[in-house]
């Protein structure tokens, strides 16, 4: 039996020691091109996974219920994306089976960093193979897609250029560099920077195969920073040190680093910072993620 926990029974299946993983994701760029007429923007992005991130424990139950097996500080069960996208799968395959949920949660909420977005991936998937039920990624993406916009690129598990709402993706190959990544505390909330009056919505459209990280930008850091100061504070902050950009709509900040030892360096210079109170993470950059490494071993 092998000694890393990433367990099978003698049939190859997943058990229920199996521990999930649910990895964070940066957004390098954000532009938004157009509004469709029901409301949602028209956004083009580029997202990479970090090696950071939560882990989930799922085990069967036999009794049909989907239960929350710990508390989640902040985080209603009604708000819980896990347990939705349980009940999603749960329904749209009339499966019979439930699952009690337990998630070590490490990626702070309303960071930008698709937390509860890929807590939700990692539950589809995890529950895909636990209850056996043959649902294929695009399905499963497809599910995914009407509890968050991100959720489809963390069932995926790589590297994406994004389009659409978010859910149109083309894979990309992308250097993996180290980042350091700085979370105020601060919980921003998406609906209302897309809400904004001032949101930039008629960025020019780029192409995937043809555009430049380096002239690209995040439309939504300006509303972002001026209505959560703390924000503006830690991207002004990082940007002493480089080129730093916001993750989604926040509020975490990140800079891509050459080497582990220079983030790890300006993260702890963040943390020494009194006036600065953001958490700082160091962690590599991926194009494939941690849930589909996983699943191949």
């Amino acid at each position: 039996m092998p000694t890393n926990s990433l367990l099978r029974n003698a049939h190859g299946a997943f058990t229920a020691d199996f521990p999930w993983p649910a990895p964070a994701k940066l957004n390098l760029f954000l532009h938004i091109t157009g509004r469709r007429d029901d409301g949602y923007h028209q956004l083009q992005t580029v997202f990479q996974f970090l090696e950071f991130g939560d882990t989930l424990f799922i085990s069967p139950r036999g009794d049909g219920k989907i239960v929350r097996a710990d508390d989640l500080p902040g985080i209603a069960p009604e708000d819980d994306l896990a347990l939705r996208a349980a009940r999603l799968i749960q329904r749209a395959s009339g499966c019979n089976l439930g699952a009690d949920i337990r998630i070590e949660k490490r990626i702070p909420t309303g960071a930008g960093l698709g937390g509860g977005s890929s807590d939700a991936a990692t539950t589809l998937v995890a529950l895909n193979r636990l209850w056996n039920l043959g649902f294929t990624p695009d399905e499963l993406a497809h599910l995914g897609l009407s509890i968050g916009a991100d959720v489809p690129v963390f069932v995926r598990g790589q590297a994406a250029w994004a389009e659409g709402v978010g859910e149109r993706l083309t894979p990309i190959a992308l250097p993996e560099p180290w980042f350091v990544v700085l979370t105020p505390p601060v919980h921003v909330s998406t609906a209302e920077i897309f809400s904004a009056t001032e949101l930039q919505r008629d960025c020019t459209p780029l192409r995937a195969d043809t555009f430049d990280l380096a002239s690209t930008a995040n439309v939504c850091e300006l509303v972002t920073c001026a209505r959560y100061p703390q924000v503006g504070a830690a991207l002004a902050w990082l940007r002493r040190h480089g080129p730093a950009r916001m993750s989604g709509t926040g509020a975490s900040v990140f800079l891509a680093c050459p080497t582990r030892a220079e983030a790890s360096r300006i993260a702890a210079e963040a943390s020494a910072d009194n006036t600065l109170q953001a958490q700082a993470i160091v962690a590599r950059g991926s194009n494939r993620s941690a849930l589909r490494d996983a699943i191949a071993r």
